[in-house]
């Protein structure tokens, strides 16, 4: 496995991708705790510095990006100053922003994290969910199909409104029709709005609330990938287990079951974004889902031995896999 491996990771640098969801920006807020306030019981964080990510569905372009891949990001933002800030970050990331429509009067998507002594102390959030509208999800497809023609696709669903479904329902069939992967991280609960994906990528908890199965051991999970796999139609379901690892179920009946390669666990802010990253890639690059996920796998190993969110490269993912 580790030389097929290895020719997967040579591959991605020839592909192109699309990633279509919610875009967001991710902000750091680094400092210490010195005292508890004589105002209330919490702490007092004395901040030292501030860094600002890419995040959502951009942090999955991102990923995408650093494995030497070409990628287009299909998004809405707002007007202000944290949507221009997304865009200096796609910019100095490659990633062009010419897929990023701009709402006048939407928020763009924020989330700041008060780090303290490597540990999160607190996360507020500044957001848009209000659905779209017709024409904005009309332009969304035009764009879309304006950057084309994508190796293979991702669908970064934050439940922020962009992935409405008839944006998905023309993405799903324009992916079948051009035989190339869509790959779906889902958030939104039913998911037979994602029939006719290639592959979905839940974590655990996902996986139990889409299917309404308490996840308690193998017989459960198994029990939530055939349930999936049936509601999408999809060939493949990889539901990402934490400290657990991952665990693949295949339309044909084939399951693994991969352990963590994870060593330490700094911080799991990202991960799924970097774990849908390197799955679609490999997949595009023809890979097979097992070798797929095995290099998303590794990839999230590294992925949480990180603060903050993390993007990963093609190199450290060959380096994790020779050793």
């Amino acid at each position: 496995m580790p030389s097929r491996s290895l020719d997967i990771l040579d591959r991605l640098a020839g592909l192109r991708l699309a990633v279509v969801g919610d875009a967001m920006l991710d902000r750091f807020l680094w400092g210490e705790v010195e005292r508890i306030s004589p105002e209330a019981p919490v702490p007092v964080v004395r901040l030292r510095r501030e860094t600002d990510k890419l995040g959502g569905a951009a942090n999955v372009a991102a990923n995408i990006r650093a494995l030497g891949a070409e990628v287009a990001l299909v998004a809405v933002a707002g007007d202000g100053a944290t949507s221009q800030r997304l865009a200096e970050l796609l910019a100095d990331a490659g990633i062009p922003d010419d897929g990023l429509l701009r709402l006048a009067g939407r928020r763009t998507t924020l989330k700041t994290r008060i780090i303290a002594h490597s540990q999160q102390v607190v996360r507020a959030d500044v957001e848009s969910d209000e659905p779209l509208g017709e024409a904005t999800l009309a332009e969304l497809a035009a764009r879309l199909r304006r950057m084309g023609p994508f190796d293979g696709i991702v669908l970064s669903d934050y439940g922020k409104g962009v992935l409405a479904d008839a944006l998905l329902r023309e993405i799903l069939d324009a992916g079948a029709a051009a035989g190339v992967p869509v790959v779906v991280d889902p958030k939104r609960g039913d998911y037979t709005q994602y029939r006719g994906c290639t592959s979905l990528t839940p974590n655990q908890k996902e996986a139990g609330q889409a299917t309404g199965i308490a996840i308690h051991d193998p017989a459960d999970l198994r029990s939530a990938g055939a349930e999936l796999l049936a509601r999408t139609g999809a060939g493949c379901v990889l539901i990402t287990r934490g400290e657990h690892g991952m665990a693949l179920f295949e339309r044909g009946g084939a399951e693994h079951h991969l352990p963590t390669e994870a060593r330490e666990v700094f911080d799991v802010t990202g991960a799924g974004d970097t774990v849908i990253a390197v799955y679609a890639a490999a997949l595009a690059a023809g890979a097979a889902y097992l070798d797929a996920a095995n290099l998303a796998n590794h990839a999230a190993g590294l992925a949480v031995r990180e603060l903050g969110t993390a993007t990963i490269t093609a190199a450290q993912i060959r380096e994790a896999v020779r050793k």
